[in-house]
């Protein structure tokens, strides 16, 4: 899909307050680590994720989202009745129904004629939903689009910590649950709009995406349980990535490490992201990473880390941007942004 009438007007995000190391969570399981003959430091060691964080207990994905939602729209500084679609992209809900964006929505006191509705594909969520909104903006239909993502990892890693201090916990159980350990928690929101209402500059040139979707129960995710192929994630996931970065670079105007300003991509571990470098040929560099401190955030991380790409000065005007994300299933997408 190619663009260039959209603009990401704002993106902002919130924090989870409880800092939970992985040698806190790796006391928790000593025992079983033990007798499976695992060493100590394994969690941070594999993964390069130091700490995650953690909501207050009982906290809600539309709650935290909804935190995110009035922080970005005060930054865009847009009276919010010109909103007219909202799409929430949690992983995490409320409820079965009714949507995270309803709740959202009611929160924010927005417009009775504001869209609004969940969409929902695994760490790729986000992206989509620029992409939905991209068509819509384009197509005249919406002034501004408002996107909100929150995500809670505390029940799912609480209960899985819980599951491996049973005795009779197998080694492949064990690796199974692995993934789970390494999820964080966070929320963020992004304003979209036509290049035109836009005072940011901040334009989308295009996007693509590749679907490989022959591998796609590698991960199965409940809300309190997640089993997951950790290293056919890492190969087959990388392998879609190469295919997709081969397409973007059949599409997209100076697509190519040599002209690519700034990596933003979705962040799993330092074993995926060296994976993909090599795959890739990127220059490590380039990548604005903070997975060590945040862990895995599904589709908030991706936005969260092109906002604090932005705070910490790396975005720089003009610069080409690379939004790089892909997510159980699985499939891939790759964005071109100039800022």
């Amino acid at each position: 899909m190619l663009s260039g009438n959209v603009a990401i007007e704002a993106v902002a995000y919130v924090l989870a307050p409880h800092r939970i190391t992985s040698k806190s969570i790796e006391a928790q399981i000593e025992k079983t680590m033990n007798r499976l003959n695992l060493k100590p430091g394994m969690l941070e060691g594999l993964t390069g994720i130091r700490e995650r964080r953690f909501w207050d207990p009982g906290v809600m994905p539309s709650e935290v989202a909804t935190l995110a939602a009035r922080k970005v729209i005060a930054r865009a500084g847009i009276d919010q009745d010109k909103i007219d679609c909202l799409i929430n992209t949690s992983v995490c809900k409320d409820y079965i129904e009714p949507s995270v964006a309803s709740l959202v929505h009611g929160n924010l006191n927005l417009s009775p004629n504001c869209m609004n509705y969940d969409i929902g594909n695994a760490c790729l969520g986000f992206m989509d939903a620029m992409v939905t909104m991209i068509l819509m903006i384009e197509a005249g239909m919406i002034r501004y689009g408002l996107i909100v993502d929150g995500e809670g990892s505390r029940e799912a890693v609480e209960a899985t910590i819980k599951r491996l201090q049973t005795d009779d916990v197998a080694e492949q159980v064990f690796r199974e649950n692995f993934a789970t350990l390494t999820l964080g928690s966070g929320a963020v929101a992004m304003i979209l709009c036509h290049k035109d209402r836009s005072t940011s500059g901040h334009i989308i040139n295009g996007s693509v995406t590749r679907a490989a979707t022959q591998h796609n129960r590698l991960c199965l995710g409940q809300k309190d349980h997640m089993i997951a192929d950790a290293h056919r994630v890492l190969v087959h996931g990388v392998e879609l990535a190469h295919t997709t970065w081969k397409l973007a670079c059949q599409t997209l105007d100076n697509w190519r490490d040599e002209t690519i300003d700034l990596y933003i991509p979705h962040q799993v571990s330092a074993r995926n992201m060296d994976a993909l470098n090599r795959t890739l040929g990127l220059t490590p560099e380039k990548a604005h990473l903070n997975f060590y401190t945040l862990g895995n955030i599904g589709p908030a991380a991706l936005p969260i880390t092109l906002a604090m790409a932005e705070e910490e000065g790396r975005t720089l005007p003009d610069s080409h941007v690379a939004l790089m994300g892909i997510g159980s299933g699985l499939n891939c997408t790759m964005m071109s942004v100039t800022w």
